[in-house]
C-alpha cells in the first residue's frame, strides 16, 4: 500500500468524524447562518483549533452565504484553506551538513512514541547512506534501553548507553564526544518521557540540553517534540512547555491511525507556528514519513482523489 493510501486510512476516523458531521448538517441545506454555526461547531469539535475555525467560517461566509452548497464542495475548500494554512510549516527531514554530527535531542511526555521514532528516523536516513548513532537517554527504563538496542541491533545503528539509573546528561554528553570522533552524520539523543506538568524533571531536560552545549556549543542542532495524536486538546500544553523549557525547533505526531482527534496538527502548527518534521501512522519503520500539507489536509477531510 503506498504511504498516500495508508496515510487515508490512517486518518480515516478522524475524516469519518468529520465527514459524518458535514453529512448531517449539509443535507438540502443552503450555507445560511445556523449551517454556518454548526459548521464552527463541528470544526471545532474536530480539534482544527478556534482561529483556524474562525478563518474557514469568515471566507464561507462570504463567499458561499446563501448558496446550494454539496459535501464535495465543502470539503475541497476546507482542504485548500488547511492546505494554504499548514504549508508555512511542512519541514524536510532533512541533514544539516554543516554538522558533523548533526545533534538531535528528542522530547517527549511518557508514551507519546519518542524512542520508536527514533528508530524510524534512523532507518530514513540509513537508507540515504547516513552515518547515525542513537543514544539511548531514557536511563529511568531499562526497557526503553533495550528497546533502542533491539532497533539498533535491527537496523545496524550503534547505540550509546549506560547502566540503569546513570545521569542522563552524562551519558548525552558522552554520545556527542563519541558521535564527533567517528564523525557520524547524526547522533539521535532519547530522553526519558516527563510529564510536562513535573517541573522537576523539565529541569533535568534543561540540564541535559545546558550539558550537550558544553561538548558542542551549537548543539543540539533539533529538539523534536514527539506528540502522541490521541491526546487531543493536550497537545497544546505539552508543546507550550516544552518550548517554553528547551526551545522546540519542530514537531513529529504519531499515532495518527489511532485517533479522531487528528485536526489538532492544524490547530498546533497556527498557534506556535513550529514547523512539522513528519506523522506517524504505525509501528513499522515505514509508517514515519515526511510531512506533506495537501496530502494531509485530504486526507483529514476525507477526499477520494
Amino acid at each position: 500500500m503506498s504511504w498516500l493510501k495508508r496515510l487515508k486510512s490512517g486518518l480515516s476516523k478522524s475524516s469519518k468524524k468529520l465527514s459524518d458531521g458535514l453529512t448531517s448538517i449539509l443535507h438540502l441545506r443552503k450555507l445560511d447562518e445556523e449551517t454556518l454555526q454548526n459548521l464552527e461547531d463541528l470544526l471545532i469539535q474536530s480539534d482544527l483549533g478556534t482561529s483556524v475555525t474562525s478563518d474557514v467560517i469568515e471566507k464561507l461566509r462570504v463567499d458561499k452565504f446563501d448558496t446550494q452548497i454539496n459535501i464535495d464542495e465543502i470539503k475541497y475548500f476546507l482542504a485548500k484553506e488547511l492546505t494554504n494554512r499548514l504549508k508555512p510549516y511542512v519541514k524536510p527531514l532533512e541533514i544539516n551538513k554543516n554538522f558533523r554530527p548533526e545533534i538531535i535531542l528528542i522530547v517527549g511526555v511518557n508514551g507519546s512514541g519518542k524512542t520508536t521514532t527514533i528508530a524510524k528516523l534512523g532507518d530514513f536516513w540509513s537508507k540515504e547512506k547516513k552515518s547515525i548513532r542513537f543514544a539511548a537517554g531514557d536511563t529511568f527504563r531499562a526497557a526503553a534501553v533495550e528497546q533502542l538496542c533491539i532497533w539498533g541491533k535491527r537496523l545496524d545503528i550503534p547505540v550509546i548507553k549506560r547502566g540503569s539509573g546513570a545521569d542522563a546528561a552524562a551519558l548525552a554528553y558522552d554520545a556527542v564526544i563519541e558521535s564527533q570522533i567517528e564523525k557520524d552524520d547524526v547522533l539521535l539523543i532519547d530522553t526519558a518521557g516527563r510529564l510536562h506538568t513535573n517541573s522537576n524533571l523539565m529541569e533535568e531536560l534543561k540540564k541535559i540540553k545546558r550539558v550537550i552545549k558544553k561538548a558542542e556549543e551549537t548543539a543540539p542542532h533539533k529538539v523534536i517534540l514527539v506528540l502522541d495524536a490521541t491526546v487531543g486538546q493536550n497537545a497544546y500544553k505539552q508543546v507550550e512547555i516544552f518550548h517554553k523549557a528547551v526551545g522546540l525547533t519542530g514537531l513529529i505526531m504519531t499515532k495518527l491511525d489511532g485517533t479522531a482527534k487528528g485536526g489538532v496538527l492544524v490547530g498546533l502548527a497556527d498557534r506556535f507556528k513550529l514547523p512539522i518534521f513528519a506523522i506517524g501512522i504505525g509501528e513499522k519503520a515505514n509508517d514515519l514519513q515526511q510531512f506533506e500539507a495537501s496530502d494531509f489536509a485530504n486526507s483529514l477531510v476525507g477526499l477520494e482523489s
